[in-house]
């Protein structure tokens, strides 16, 4: 049979059509599964506390989400992805600002909804660094401050195509810098470095917990719940699938890349956790649990830039060199005094740093070409090309520069306004009981009405 040329128009049209509507399904689908690590971030910050701290941290990664919903629709999205006519910034977007503007007819809706997840998760990394002591309108504040100014700038440096470290230029107009830009796939240094840099930083600012470095007997102040901390590993574990695959942000023709992407994550998670059990083993004579559930988030961690320009063997590698670098960091903590509670700065913070220069070393031409378009870069260890180095360490230094610029003044500034921190009594007593009426668990309820039922008898 033979077609008119309006039927293969048609049919044309019809393809495409149906193209497009399997990419935003994709986008939506992926876009969920990260939402879904806000359940793993809060089963993970309860876990890893006293249990007189946890309805107050699950109220934090409530507010988390809803609080970077208002302000990513009303100013992130727009200063990281807003672009007006022929302005196009290299430096923060001008244009949707609260989703405004034809923007229906422009990004799309989905788009939105699978980079506001992202930027939730940035904020929701610093609530564990500064639990069981900050206070709730101080929670609030920098979660708005983050995704609504802090976390967006970067996302537009990196991810925009018109941002200065951009590394989709090279497909542009205009080529990108030093002919590669910056190859952070799913954001080892966008989101994690940003969300761990602020994490370090409030709770330094903030200051220890009572107890934690000084007094009768200074050390670690241990959660209340293993199977928590388990349990939230395996739900961001899971969130990963959608951050990193999803991170193609379309499946039609590139579900080679998709797919390499899923297991390069699923290695270095393996091996990062399998790295750190015996890393801490040696160091204190005991597999810990929860030093294995930190090793599979710095090898998740680890892989995020890179996941779709290097071969398996090469996360197996990268997985474990990232539990090292959260080891260091968190030594490094612990010698300075800063309490990050949930060692949430070395997880993402420093694995993030050497996230963000793994691609430089074992990115394969080929997969550069698949995820990139750019078929004339590579890593160090297979071109001996230092270009794709230069720009990630740049980024690495300029993204560490602005978040300590920015969120330096403005913790210091809660805590000079006495909003930072709640008092010490309310600290030793709970905040459960003094903010949220009672304990997570009802144990105290139970007690009581143990002790009723005896007295009756």
């Amino acid at each position: 049979m033979v077609l008119t040329d309006d039927e293969e128009a048609a049919i044309k049209a019809a393809v495409l059509g149906g193209s497009a509507d399997i990419d935003v399904h994709w986008i939506l689908y992926c876009g969920t599964l990260v939402f879904l690590m806000q359940t793993g971030f809060a089963m993970l910050c309860a876990g890893s506390i006293r249990a007189k701290n946890a309805q107050n941290i699950l109220l934090k990664n409530l507010l988390d989400a809803c609080v970077g919903a208002i302000w990513f629709w009303a100013t992130g999205y727009a200063f990281a992805y807003g672009q007006s006519g022929s302005d196009k910034n290299w430096f923060i977007g001008n244009n949707y600002f609260f989703l405004s503007k034809g923007y229906e007819g422009g990004d799309g809706y989905h788009n939105w909804f699978f980079q506001f997840a992202f930027a939730a998760t940035a904020a929701t990394i610093v609530s564990g660094a500064v639990a069981e002591r900050c206070s709730m309108t101080a929670y609030a504040a920098y979660s708005a401050f983050l995704t609504g100014f802090v976390y967006p700038v970067v996302v537009h440096w990196v991810w925009s195509g018109t941002g200065w470290l951009s590394a989709w230029k090279a497909t542009g107009n205009r080529a990108a810098w030093l002919n590669v830009g910056v190859v952070d796939f799913a954001g080892c240094g966008v989101v994690h470095m940003v969300g761990g840099a602020a994490a370090g930083i409030g709770a330094a600012v903030l200051g220890p917990r009572i107890g934690r470095f000084a007094g009768e007997n200074p050390g670690p102040i241990k959660g209340h719940s293993m199977p928590l901390v388990v349990l939230g590993t395996f739900f961001l574990w899971v969130g990963w699938y959608g951050f990193n695959p999803g991170s193609t942000l379309y499946i039609g023709g590139v579900s080679t890349v998709a797919s390499r992407v899923a297991v390069t994550t699923t290695l270095a998670a393996a091996s990062g956790g399998v790295a750190n059990l015996f890393i801490h083993y040696k160091l204190s004579q005991t597999y810990d649990v929860a030093e294995m559930c930190n090793g599979i988030l710095a090898g998740l961690v680890s892989i995020t830039s890179a996941c779709p320009v290097v071969e398996p063997w090469a996360a197996v590698v990268i997985g474990p060199i990232g539990a090292v670098f959260y080891t260091l960091g968190a030594k490094l903590l612990v010698k300075l005094e800063i309490d990050d509670a949930v060692n949430a700065t070395p997880v993402h913070y420093f694995a993030g740093c050497w996230g963000l220069l793994a691609p430089a070393l074992f990115a394969r031409k080929e997969h550069m070409r698949e995820a990139y378009g750019n078929a004339d870069v590579g890593g160090l260890f297979y071109t001996g090309q230092g270009n794709m180095l230069a720009c990630n360490f740049v980024a690495l230094i300029a993204i560490t520069i602005w978040v300590g610029a920015l969120m330096t003044p403005f913790f210091i500034l809660l805590k000079k306004a006495g909003w930072f921190r709640v008092p010490e009594n309310i600290e030793i007593e709970g905040l459960d009981d003094s903010k949220h009426g009672g304990s997570a668990y009802g144990i105290e309820l139970a007690a009581a009405d143990v002790r009723k039922a005896a007295e009756r008898v």
